[in-house]
């Protein structure tokens, strides 16, 4: 009922689509037929490019889409991968911790102008969505503005999830029938089969596959990480975005439950299904699997994922590949975050917000709100950022661009003032990069209100030129915009709106040692909330080399 409920909650949203004469395709698997976007855009939804993950084919490298007979409608994203819902899915009418979407769910959205063609040969933006690696779909995203606004092809795919996308077992091991089936990392192989389907079919929509960026922002930006650092990816891409990402991974025996000590690991969930063999583990359903897991209570599921696992990313750790350009597929790469990543999360924690008259969210107290995600959202950056860049650089990897996006112009209502409680937060630059403004629901009123409008405009066309450009020809670039310089040595552009000082090239390296000068200096902080700062990192997969600094340079011990 609760997928069922999905469904229609999104068909309502839209309309009844109805298929379009004009968008009739033929690819490998037989004709496919659209739909025309209000603003134009031919749109093909639910496009499937591997096989249902279900049953035998669970923690396989994906199989083959099968082929079809007559013609296949292409209307309706297909479902999202098996997932716990969250908070997020609220405005669906569905309540956090409920087992929802299907294992047979490997499927694309395409997204191009309304008069490309085959024979054309457009860029292609292959958007990887965010959601922790444990939630969301290719539904969320609509790429039509973006595809109609840069002459781009986008394409929106979708990915296993959770304990189904990444799962480290000796009992997988053991019964594997080629080294494939051997990975740890399911959820990265579907992206890989993905973009060999985009590499086989895209001529059919106007793109041109040898001209493929891959784009993605929190776990999606996470994800285009891991093609990077992929050696089964070579080849496949030409240029990649990392929005807001991470840089991290787990080894294959921490994810197992032989070492540390991560919630959910392949030794739990084994044991709670009471699994001793591979059979066992696949007999199981996908609402058995996510039962067997213990959930944290916070925004997304807890369970081992970007795994070490030696085949599809290498055992080492992930950050690591970026020291040489041998151990990368060193494209053309931009990376950034946003300014106050961490008000996000902050703005419904409890701990740090309350409730005025039962819907005002207001900080508990500002002061240490605001340095709590000034902190925090710093480390973040240093880590997906400036380290990452400064590897690349020494290892002479010179096609490289950062960005900090600062737009925090959301209104206020009563009490609750968005711009300070929620600012530049995280994911906020896609409604920008994607021109709908579109994001929370029903707080989008108020976070993008009218008089803002003219300036979030400008700013998205911006975005998107930059964007796009970048995935033409490995330059980002905007002709009404300053020129975007390479990180080198610690160069990036500041996006935000014109009252704001509008798009700047700055420069800048932050790193850790300044966040503990500047912890230890801030008088507005005492000791004690010092320390719950530093210890609010761990919560992040900074990792726990990074916690013992932090602790030592604050005397937090």
């Amino acid at each position: 009922m609760a997928v069922e409920l999905s469904r229609l909650t999104r068909r309502k949203a839209r309309g009844t689509p109805q298929p379009a004469t004009d968008t009739l395709r033929t690819i490998g698997q037989g004709e496919l037929i659209g739909l025309t976007a209000a603003n134009g855009a031919h749109v093909w939804r639910g496009v499937p490019f591997a096989a249902s993950t279900a049953g035998d084919n669970r923690w396989r490298p994906p199989r083959p889409a099968p082929a079809w007979q007559g013609r296949r409608p292409a209307l309706e994203s297909a479902e999202r991968c098996a997932q716990l819902t969250n908070r997020g899915d609220r405005s669906e009418g569905l309540k956090p911790g409920l087992v929802v979407g299907s294992e047979e769910c490997l499927a694309l959205d395409i997204y191009a102008p309304g008069d490309a063609q085959q024979g054309k040969t457009l860029p292609v933006m292959v958007w990887i969505h965010g959601g922790g690696n444990v939630w969301g779909g290719a539904w969320r995203y609509d790429g039509s503005r973006l595809a109609v606004n840069e002459d781009v092809i986008v394409v929106v795919v979708q990915y296993r999830l959770g304990p189904l996308g990444w799962f480290s077992h000796p009992a997988l091991r053991k019964g594997a029938e080629d080294p494939a089936d051997a990975a740890a990392c399911f959820a990265t192989l579907d992206l890989i089969a993905s973009l060999r389907w985009i590499a086989e079919n895209i001529t059919a929509f106007g793109g041109d596959p040898g001209c493929v960026t891959i784009f993605g922002e929190s776990s999606g930006g996470h994800n285009v990480v891991t093609l990077l650092a992929s050696p089964l990816a070579t080849g496949l891409f030409h240029r990649a975005i990392v929005e807001s990402g991470s840089f991290d991974s787990v080894s294959a025996a921490a994810s197992e439950g032989l070492v540390g000590a991560l919630d959910n690991t392949s030794a739990d969930i084994a044991a709670r299904l009471g699994a001793r063999s591979a059979e066992d583990l696949r007999a199981a359903t996908a609402g058995e699997i996510y039962a067997a897991c213990s959930a944290s209570g916070g925004w997304f599921l807890d369970v081992p994922r970007v795994i070490q696992d030696g085949i599809v990313l290498p055992s080492t750790p992930l950050r690591e590949a970026f020291a040489s350009t041998e151990t990368f597929n060193a494209v053309p790469i931009i990376t950034g975050t946003n300014r106050d990543e961490m008000k996000l999360f902050y703005f419904a924690d409890d701990s740090l917000t309350r409730k005025k008259l039962g819907f005002q969210v207001v900080p508990r107290d500002q002061t240490f709100y605001d340095a709590m995600a000034h902190y925090v959202s710093r480390v973040w950056r240093i880590r997906s950022v400036d380290q990452p860049c400064a590897a690349m650089a020494r290892a002479g990897h010179d096609e490289v661009f950062a960005y900090r996006f600062d737009w925090d112009d959301g209104g206020r209502l009563f009490s609750m003032d968005l711009h300070t409680g929620l600012g530049a937060a995280h994911g906020f630059e896609i409604p920008f990069v994607f021109n709908r403004f579109e994001h929370l629901g029903d707080a989008d009123r108020l976070l993008f209100g009218k008089r803002t409008r003219a300036d979030r405009e400008r700013l998205s066309r911006a975005m998107g030129q930059y964007w796009a450009s970048f995935a033409r020809d490995g330059r980002p670039s905007c002709a009404n915009g300053p020129a975007w310089p390479a990180y080198r040595d610690g160069s990036f552009l500041r996006l935000d709106a014109e009252g704001d000082g509008g798009i700047e090239a700055e420069h800048g390296i932050d790193g850790l040692d300044a966040v503990a000068a500047d912890l230890n200096a801030d008088a507005r902080l005492d000791q004690r909330q010092r320390c719950a700062i530093v210890d609010e990192m761990r919560n992040w997969m900074f990792g726990r080399p990074v916690l013992a600094d932090l602790r030592e340079a604050t005397g937090c011990r």
